[in-house]
């Protein structure tokens, strides 16, 4: 800590990467709501926000100092979970159908079948339990790589990953956009013959998880399948061991994501094709951005 503060990694523009892609998201949504401004919810309260927050990133690209350096490094988490939480007030404002329905017909089509009845053949309480503790440590999964590379001093690493998840993640979210939809666990209910059960903790976690996450329109494409794949990519940075854990959690959790009836699965494969784009083309978009215009 002590080495980060003394002195922190150059760079060779005054805003950082992951400042340019979260300050142009935030410039996009902010035209979205000043256009929507009569029709979402809490609109001035959204715009007050995104002008505190681009704000706070001006401030910090300017100014040095032990905090704003701390800043810099770490504000991408609670930017993403805000715009996370927005777009449940954008998108029903905004997007007034979803795409359910489309999904699901277009599930049915490549597999004969609706994935998520189709799998109450190998449902039991024990394998319910088990994919919903996986599920719900999504979150940690991804931040377990940050922490591990914060904690080593891979500062420059560090900054990489989070440019990489932030990116990942507000790509979704333009998904969540373009093809609002909230999951086959509402759209299919009528279908399923039964309820997911588990052991112990399943409905504490599914209750906790849908009280976080709102009224989301947040399937396509899959945040879970995209962001675990990319922290597995990631993972490397950390360590061989940490590489092949996240080897095994990966398969497990996407999924766990059409078995829990959450996502369908073309909402999965939308995922894995994001994250493979993000890997391929995201060193190159970094260097860019880095570069001094």
């Amino acid at each position: 800590m002590d080495q980060l503060l003394a002195a922190p990694p150059k760079t060779t523009t005054e805003f950082w990467a992951v400042d340019k892609i979260i300050l142009a998201y935030y410039g996009f949504t902010t035209i979205l709501i000043a256009g929507g401004y009569s029709k979402i919810p809490q609109a001035p309260w959204l715009l007050a926000w995104h002008a505190i927050g681009i704000g706070f990133i001006i401030f910090a690209a300017r100014y040095k100092s032990p905090a704003t350096r701390i800043f810099r490094y770490w504000y991408p988490l609670p930017y993403v979970s805000f715009s996370y939480k927005e777009m449940a007030l954008l998108i029903p404002a905004i997007r007034r159908t979803n795409a359910d329905q489309w999904l699901a017909d277009l599930d049915f089509h490549i597999w004969g079948v609706h994935p998520t009845v189709w799998l109450e053949r190998v449902q039991s309480p024990a394998l319910t339990e088990f994919l919903q503790i996986v599920y719900t440590l999504f979150v940690p999964a991804v931040l377990l790589v940050a922490f591990v590379l914060w904690w080593r001093r891979r500062y420059r690493d560090f900054q990489y990953y989070a440019f990489l998840i932030a990116l990942g993640y507000l790509v979704s979210y333009v998904g969540y956009l373009l093809v609002p939809a909230r999951g086959p666990r509402f759209l299919l209910q009528h279908l399923q013959h039964v309820p997911l059960q588990g052991v112990w903790l399943f409905h504490g976690m599914q209750t906790t998880l849908d009280r976080l996450e709102s009224a989301h329109y947040d399937c396509f494409p899959s945040g879970h399948t995209e962001l675990t794949i990319l922290a597995w990519w990631s993972s490397r940075m950390a360590g061989n061991r940490l590489f092949w854990v996240y080897f095994a959690y990966t398969p497990t959790i996407i999924f766990a994501t059409v078995y829990l009836r959450y996502h369908y699965t073309v909402d999965v494969l939308a995922g894995v094709v994001v994250a493979a784009v993000l890997i391929a083309t995201s060193p190159w978009i970094y260097r860019r951005l880095q570069e001094r215009a």
